[in-house]
């Protein structure tokens, strides 16, 4: 099963839509409204509530992409929606479990200091997201940190931790090892691109800034 792309129709010739309202863009607004509730259960110790809210975030980051592909339900706001709604809640569900020490502090440091450099670099170069395709290792990079997350929250209940005798800390943070190093090489890779992009657009003698001439709607929601 096709799992990064998932949904997409070979051949298919997408019609891609100006208008909020698409099934999509409503379940990401909807996933979005969980991370409150997700902080608001770790700040209260309910450890377990709060994996099954992580689990349903990861399962329907997904299930938007999977939609807007199979169903024709690509926007031109779920080209900036989904993503940027991604980055934010993966840096307060990271910064939630940071806070209430469930998490090492060094990991919210590592996922905030290449988003923020990404986030100038677009800026400065380009008023606005590069509209870059997102690589194998940054979907891959998530994935990791989504399963690592949740493991942490599970090591926090007692009946899980002695069951497995520590294997579900050791798992967790050997993913969330992982998925940090994925994330530095990944910005690292956007970095680059967006540079190259610059430099290609100006060769071509289009203003990076003028994002009508060049801005096209993606064929992924997510």
């Amino acid at each position: 099963m096709r799992l990064i792309g998932a949904g997409t129709r070979e051949g298919f010739e997408y019609t891609v839509k100006t208008t909020f309202w698409t099934v999509p863009n409503v379940i990401t607004i909807l996933r979005f409204l969980l991370v409150p509730v997700f902080v608001w259960f770790v700040s209260e110790g309910s450890y377990w509530e709060a994996f099954w809210v992580l689990v349903v975030l990861g399962a329907t980051d997904w299930i938007d992409g999977f939609v807007a592909r199979f169903f024709n339900q690509l926007s031109t706001v779920g080209r900036w929606l989904d993503p940027l709604a991604d980055r934010l809640a993966m840096v307060i569900v990271t910064a939630a479990l940071v806070y209430f020490e469930v998490a090492p502090s060094w990991l919210l440091w590592l996922i905030l200091l290449p988003d923020f450099l990404l986030f100038l670099n677009s800026a400065v170069l380009f008023a606005g997201s590069p509209q870059l395709p997102v690589s194998g290792m940054g979907k891959i990079r998530t994935a990791c940190l989504m399963v690592a997350l949740p493991l942490l929250l599970l090591a926090q209940l007692e009946d899980f931790a002695e069951l497995l005798a520590g294997l579900f800390p050791l798992v967790a943070e050997s993913l969330l090892i992982a998925g940090g190093i994925m994330h530095v090489i990944a910005s690292l890779d956007y970095f680059f691109q967006a540079h190259a992009k610059f430099r290609r657009l100006r060769t071509q003698g289009i203003n990076p800034w003028d994002r009508k001439r060049w801005a096209q709607p993606a064929l992924e929601n997510a």
